[in-house]
């Protein structure tokens, strides 16, 4: 669940670090001596990495799975295997 909660943060990072890079870039209007457009991309940068490294973590480790209609017609769960159609092949 902490790892569910990590994300949703720094999704919410990353909007917040857009919106600022929006206002930043509005307001400078081209001003050289100001970096703080260039510092919103950069925050922005590290929270997307951090994400995808979360993400990638969450996937490996089996913490976060795919909950999609189409992934759970793959798995066949045992008790639905008929019996006559395990016995088939020792006939």
């Amino acid at each position: 669940m902490l790892l569910k909660f990590l994300i949703v943060v720094l999704l919410l990072g990353l909007l917040v670090s857009l919106g600022s890079g929006f206002y930043f870039l509005m307001m400078d209007r081209g001003d050289g001596s100001k970096r703080r457009l260039l510092h919103s991309l950069g925050v922005r940068i590290a929270l997307a990495s951090t994400l995808m490294l979360l993400i990638i973590y969450g996937v490996s480790s089996g913490k976060l799975r795919s909950q999609a209609p189409w992934e759970q017609s793959r798995v066949v769960p045992a008790a639905a295997v008929p019996e006559a159609a395990a016995t088939d092949g020792e006939k």
